[in-house]
């Protein structure tokens, strides 16, 4: 009975996991079928297959552009990182500085980065600064919040643990507060990778003579819809290897996570 029950659940993890995949193939197989079935033409809305078959065309000049892309992606994702740290600790650390930077924050989330775009270039140039400063706009935001919260959630239980042991405050943020907070920190990080790729993007659309925004803005203005198809597909992976590469980061730094994966 035992065995049975484990066959099950291993049965029921598996289909759980299928099920997006299965889920996708269903969708992209009923927009095959309209297009072909309606006879829409390739410049209205281009069939699965057209797109699949543009993307393996332009595959190779889709990674030149994407190679740009996933650097400012990188590079914006960085400075998010860092700074966030440093805020993060610092809205924690000192109720008055939340007070104070909490509002700019919410504000900085309310002013459409399309909008903020054109302003960057006119003073950072053309080059890659004002792609960068579009990513950290869109990225930065997640991760402080998300790891002050999760900073300021910590059980109060094991703050007066280390103190009791004269721990000090840069020991009780280096032992407790930081290590508890991880969990909070990964969830803002992969919310942040997924927006990094599309902010990039964002800031090629308004001034740029490379990267996947460039790439698009030019397939669309020739009204070559199946190749902006394939350019939002490799956005799509471009995300999606992003988070993946969030989810190993969090392997590493928390080793529970990969012992629970591994017995899971």
């Amino acid at each position: 009975m035992s065995a049975f029950s484990a066959t099950a659940d291993c049965v029921k993890r598996r289909l759980s996991k299928a099920a997006p995949v299965l889920v996708i193939l269903v969708l992209l197989a009923v927009w095959e079928l309209a297009v072909q079935i309606a006879g829409i033409p390739l410049y209205v809305l281009p069939a699965p297959s057209d797109m699949l078959a543009a993307f393996a065309a332009e595959f190779s000049v889709l990674l030149g552009h994407a190679w740009i892309t996933v650097l400012e992606a990188l590079g914006g994702m960085a400075i998010s990182f860092a700074a966030g740290i440093v805020i993060g600790v610092m809205i924690d650390a000192m109720p008055t500085f939340k007070k104070c930077i909490y509002p700019i924050l919410v504000v900085t989330q309310t002013v459409p980065v399309i909008v903020l775009a054109p302003i960057f270039i006119i003073y950072l140039g053309f080059g890659y600064a004002p792609k960068i400063l579009t990513v950290v706009l869109m990225c930065f935001f997640p991760i402080v919040v998300s790891f002050s919260d999760g900073l300021g959630e910590m059980d109060a239980g094991y703050l007066n643990l280390v103190r009791t042991y004269g721990g000090s405050r840069f020991q009780v943020y280096r032992i407790v507060k930081i290590p508890s907070a991880m969990i909070s920190l990964l969830s803002g990080l992969k919310v942040a990778a997924t927006y990094s790729i599309s902010g990039a993007v964002v800031g090629e659309w308004i001034a740029s003579q490379s990267g996947l925004g460039y790439y698009l803005i030019r397939a669309k203005n020739g009204y070559m819809l199946d190749k902006v198809f394939a350019c939002v597909l490799m956005i799509i992976l471009l995300s999606l290897a992003m988070n993946g590469l969030v989810k190993l980061f969090g392997y590493a730094v928390m080793p529970s996570r990969r012992r629970r994966r591994k017995h899971g």
